[in-house]
């Protein structure tokens, strides 16, 4: 981590629509001797019971899943283009499966908060303390579109985590 500054949140220059949607990042859970990361595009950053935040939402049927919920705290981590493949992968396989990292050639390090797993490619780095998650429940959606999202099933649960940490080149 000795080659990124810390930088306050506030200081993220980067468009929040398009690092997320269309920059896609890893949410990491884990430690780096046991750890899994998947790719997301669905998330945000706000600002909620005065604190700082960052959400993200997650499919019981990943992987990362079970590690976030043990987890206190998660990564997200953001990279240039010339890592898309790498994403690609990260979004479509899962860690059950294959060695994320062997197969990408992305190395996973630790984060500055105990526990937390980033990798030495990005290009920024949020830290999160878990605060908050709520499952996602069809009988909520307001507009029916939202469901085509959906197979009836595997709802997304949703982690708000406080930005403890946020790391840039």
């Amino acid at each position: 981590m000795n080659d990124f500054k810390t930088i306050k949140p506030e200081d993220i220059k980067d468009n929040p629509f398009e690092l997320v949607g269309g920059d896609w990042m890893l949410i990491t859970a884990g430690s780096p001797d046991k750890y899994n990361t998947m790719t997301a595009s669905w998330g945000g950053f706000g600002v909620i019971w005065k604190k700082n935040i960052a959400w993200c939402v997650i499919r019981p049927s990943r992987y990362t899943y079970e590690f976030i919920e043990k987890a206190g705290s998660f990564t997200l981590s953001f990279f240039g283009d010339e890592y898309r493949d790498a994403l690609g992968i990260c979004g479509t396989k899962s860690g059950r499966d294959i060695d994320k990292a062997a197969a990408t050639g992305l190395t996973p390090i630790a984060g500055s908060t105990p526990g937390t797993t980033t990798f030495a490619q990005a290009r920024m780095v949020i830290e999160c303390k878990k605060l908050y998650y709520q499952d996602l429940q069809p009988e909520h959606f307001l507009d029916e579109s939202i469901e085509d999202n959906y197979d009836k099933t595997d709802y997304h649960r949703m982690y708000i985590g406080e930005i403890v940490n946020c790391l840039s080149r």
